[in-house]
């Protein structure tokens, strides 16, 4: 199970994850974000990443040329489209290993379908696709939880790689790994004391408990 912890704000914590043996970061460029992280810093956490973890940064409604620049200069090679973009947007990052967040209301998962088929139109290719809670006026990081019962009738054999994220916590990863059979699971706010304090034992515990649990 491939394991993301994302809103790393400086290089003890990245240091805590990877020793945790989570397979990815995430940075958010977002700047309302409690999670939020500065170029430089995320540059210096990017550096500190060994190769077996890696760095993923977030945007959400970002100009292309900001994101463009933003990644150069952290030398990201895999961005997280966490807001509205269209896949007209996407095709211009193609460059880039592209995972676009649905934060999607319960049961209304025919949004992802038609968004994968103008990708497919337009030559777009994701590597992956997170499916976050939706909550009005927000882009991520809420701790609410996804419509695991929706996703998982929802959810085709032609999606790209399903990563499962939205109010996961060490205590029900599990049961999200089991009922949804995502690729790979993303939590934020579940291992925080408070938004975007991480807490060492709680990285831990959701880390072991995804990778014990067979989707």
């Amino acid at each position: 199970m491939w394991v993301k912890i994302c809103g790393i704000r400086d290089v003890e914590t990245a240091t805590r994850v990877c020793g945790a043996g989570a397979d990815a970061v995430g940075l958010n460029f977002y700047t309302p974000s409690p999670r939020s992280v500065s170029v430089p810093m995320a540059t210096d956490i990017v550096k500190s990443l060994p190769d077996s973890v890696t760095s993923i940064g977030l945007f959400v409604n970002h100009a292309v040329a900001e994101v463009m620049e933003i990644a150069r200069s952290c030398g990201l090679r895999t961005l997280q489209l966490h807001g509205d973009e269209s896949p007209g947007y996407l095709a211009e990052l193609q460059g880039f290993d592209l995972i676009k967040a649905f934060r999607v209301s319960d049961g209304a998962f025919g949004v992802i379908d038609d968004y994968l088929g103008e990708c497919r139109r337009l030559g777009v290719t994701l590597w992956g696709c997170l499916i976050d809670a939706h909550v009005k006026g927000s882009f991520g990081g809420t701790g609410q939880r996804a419509d695991w019962e929706g996703l998982q009738r929802a959810c085709k054999s032609d999606w790209p790689r399903l990563i499962l994220a939205g109010g996961l916590t060490p205590e029900n990863v599990q049961e999200g790994i089991r009922q949804v059979h995502p690729w790979g699971v993303d939590t934020a706010s579940g291992v925080e004391s408070s938004p975007g304090v991480k807490e060492a034992p709680l990285i831990e515990a959701f880390v072991q408990n995804a990778k014990q649990t067979n989707a």
